[in-house]
């Protein structure tokens, strides 16, 4: 049966979903978002591995330009000082046409916004106040306007302001005290590295990930690093902490840095309103140490969309089971990851290095630990 849908929040999660609905149901919906226009930032890096492609395809993702996208073959981790440990064919994962992506986050949503832009997409959408009417839901924004709707679906991030409005139990994120920075860096950067793959540096308390963004090889650039508090004017004293394990470091973070603290959600709470899902970080925000925060985004939008097409009467238990499986997985998957990339000793740096080259050549590790990740 056809149903109207508010889609709260135009991050990847909500254009994902709405790109699903336009393409391939008769749904009514508008998607929400409460700023001016879209976050087109050029310099944050994405990847997305072959089961985030599979969905996209569902939406045309092949017309992007080859040359605004990469497909790395392989992930090279190293210690902090650039010696090699060992590496994961990121092939064994991939098929005919889906495979390990690497492009910028502005690309992703300029093709996520194309056939939605105009009649979907309305900015400047803050809600201040929700209620039932008639068995639906009615939304009122602080512009005067509202929405009668038959399903609400929240996908405006970790920070979800509109989880507030339908939930009585908090899920406050928590700062797991470390900090992100960001840059690209051109390529020939002169560091002991394959720019065709992934590259994964491990020190004490951070570790760097470079991987190339598009055809041109430009990579993208992102150090976690653990640090108690987050101060945004104190950046220079975050990268010392990296600079001094590896002097020939520095050259990397000559460019423009960004930064952010890393938050994650530390429950996983079913939504208490039947005609109320979430999707994204507003379902579950996780740290970004497996490189799936897209990825599961992507994956939620789907799998929302695939029973909402079943018109299933348990909608709401099976998408809460199903989903929260996943995010469970990936958690922890994540915070092992986070736990193990950052090792300060340096005696378990080598045992950590002797277990990774052991385990990395072993098929059934790999299909047990990545494979049901990556799973279509």
């Amino acid at each position: 049966m056809k149903k109207k849908l508010a889609i709260i929040g135009a991050g990847i999660a909500g254009l994902t979903l709405a790109n699903l609905i336009s393409k391939n149901s008769d749904h009514e919906f508008m998607l929400y978002e409460k700023d001016e226009s879209l976050s087109l930032d050029e310099g944050y890096g994405i990847q997305l591995s072959s089961n985030s492609i599979n969905v996209l395809n569902h939406i045309g993702f092949k017309k992007i330009s080859e040359e605004n996208i990469f497909n790395p073959q392989a992930i090279d981790f190293y210690d902090i000082q650039n010696i090699k440990i060992c590496d994961l064919d990121l092939g064994q994962f991939n098929t005919t046409e889906s495979k390990y992506t690497t492009l910028q986050r502005s690309t992703l949503i300029e093709f996520l916004k194309d056939d939605i832009y105009t009649q979907h997409l309305r900015f400047g959408k803050r809600i201040k106040e929700v209620s039932e009417l008639k068995g639906k839901v009615l939304l009122k924004f602080d512009d005067n306007t509202n929405d009668l709707v038959d399903i609400v679906i929240v996908a405006d991030g970790i920070f979800s302001n509109t989880r507030s409005f339908f939930e009585k139990k908090k899920n406050k994120p928590k700062f797991n005290k470390a900090v992100a920075l960001r840059t690209i860096v051109n390529s020939k950067t002169k560091l002991n590295i394959n720019e065709d793959r992934i590259s994964l540096m491990m020190g004490k308390n951070c570790h760097l990930v470079f991987y190339p963004i598009n055809k041109n090889k430009d990579l993208n650039l992102v150090c976690i690093i653990r640090s108690k508090r987050y101060d945004p004017d104190d950046i220079k004293s975050l990268v010392e902490k990296v600079v001094n394990q590896n002097s020939n470091l520095e050259k990397v973070f000559n460019g423009e840095l960004k930064s952010w603290p890393l938050y994650s959600t530390p429950k996983i709470l079913p939504s208490s309103n039947d005609k109320v899902f979430y999707i994204g970080d507003a379902f579950n925000g996780f740290l970004p140490t497996l490189a799936q925060g897209a990825g599961q985004s992507i994956e939620s939008a789907f799998e929302l969309f695939k029973l909402l097409q079943k018109e299933r009467l348990d909608i709401q238990n099976d998408y809460f089971r199903k989903r929260s499986i996943r995010a469970k997985l990936v958690r922890n998957r994540s915070n092992f990851n986070f736990f193990a990339f950052h090792l300060s000793n340096p005696v378990m740096q080598k045992i950590r290095n002797f277990f990774m080259k052991f385990l990395l050549k072993r098929k059934s590790f790999i299909k047990s630990y990545l494979g049901t990740v990556y799973k279509n």
